[in-house]
């Protein structure tokens, strides 16, 4: 199993922030422990650069921005948005010859994306895709963001584990055959899937107010990560004997998919983005702000759990096991172990 110290995969794309975080002004956050400023130019184009100065590393973001430069605090080196020096006011005539580095950044889906790795391989093309993010029969609720003092392969063991819902969250996600119906695991090309239908079952006091049929129900949980920290939870709900076909599912189905991104901060701390998104009532935002803070009550369950895990496995006095639920959490940290591995070998 991937040591939790171990690198991350830095040839990838990974959320900043929400896109509204970002303004004409100077953010500095750390992301896979990389200090980085963020700031828009007057167009509203987003910019990240290395939060240090070459002189003597004073962090850019102590500084100013001034009509999309960026001036050290300390002797007034300024930079473009490129990272370039373009002004020395000790030495105006000569200008060093040096630079910080420049992050490609994107806007997309309300979130601020990224690449953290080599300039010259970053294809915006890449940014994870969300199927009928745009689709105006859908329903979406805001994105919510938090701080996680864990280390982020902890998060996405938890993103697939559909088993933990029946001792964790108790009064929401919680339902009958989440604690016993067997799981199956599936292998992509980037990422692993762990799902199961559960047939004839009462809904979940989260969901039960949000179907559009009364009594029991079959129900799916789709559990599901994505190289490097994509977590995309879809839970499918259908009149009980209805379900078991993904691909031709009954009118009455409700459908709500939870998009995750985890960004590391560094080995201790994660920062976590999600959003949900169901396929109906696009316009009831009573209903999309009721979601939001019931899915933040499940998500703070998970983070206080996540960070006594952390604890406990970075302080063990013995060794720890795993169990047959963690067959698809293993599966994804060994990809990203073999993906780190590739990348540290040149491949």
């Amino acid at each position: 199993m991937i040591d939790v110290d171990a690198e991350y995969i830095f040839d990838s794309w990974y959320v900043a922030g929400l896109s509204s975080d970002f303004k004409q002004s100077l953010k500095s956050l750390k992301l896979l422990e990389e200090s980085i400023v963020f700031f828009r130019t007057k167009s509203g184009e987003p910019v990240a650069l290395e939060d240090a100065c070459p002189h003597r590393k004073l962090p850019l973001s102590c500084g100013r921005l001034d009509d999309g430069v960026v001036e050290c605090g300390y002797h007034g080196l300024t930079f473009d948005k490129t990272g370039r020096c373009v002004y020395s006011p000790t030495q105006p005539e000569s200008v060093p010859n040096v630079g910080v580095k420049s992050y490609p950044v994107v806007d997309r889906y309300g979130l601020l994306w990224i690449w953290m790795g080599d300039v010259s391989t970053a294809d915006p093309n890449e940014i994870f895709h969300i199927e009928n993010y745009d689709n105006p029969n859908w329903g979406k609720t805001a994105s919510g963001s938090m701080d996680i003092a864990c280390h982020y392969l902890y998060v996405t063991d938890n993103l697939l584990d559909p088993s933990h819902v029946a001792w964790v969250h108790v009064s929401s996600f919680a339902g009958g055959g989440t604690e016993d119906v067997p799981l199956k695991v599936d292998k992509l090309e980037d990422g692993v899937v762990v799902s199961r239908w559960m047939q004839n079952r009462e809904p979940p006091p989260y969901y039960a107010p949000m179907l559009k049929f009364k009594g029991n129900c079959d129900r799916k949980q789709h559990y599901e990560c994505r190289v490097p920290s994509i977590a995309i939870n879809k839970s499918i709900f259908t009149p009980a004997g209805e379900g078991g076909d993904d691909a031709a599912l009954p009118k009455a189905s409700f459908v709500n998919i939870s998009y995750n991104f985890m960004t590391p901060i560094d080995a201790d701390n994660t920062r976590y983005f999600w959003f949900q998104h169901r396929n109906g009532d696009p316009e009831n935002e009573a209903l999309s702000k009721q979601m939001f803070e019931a899915a933040k009550i499940a998500f703070i369950e998970d983070r206080d759990i996540l960070v006594e895990v952390h604890k406990g496995m970075k302080y063990k006095r013995s060794k720890n096991i795993n169990l047959g639920i963690d067959a698809g959490s293993m599966r994804f940290r060994k990809m990203i172990e073999k993906r780190i591995a590739s990348a540290r070998n040149g491949a």
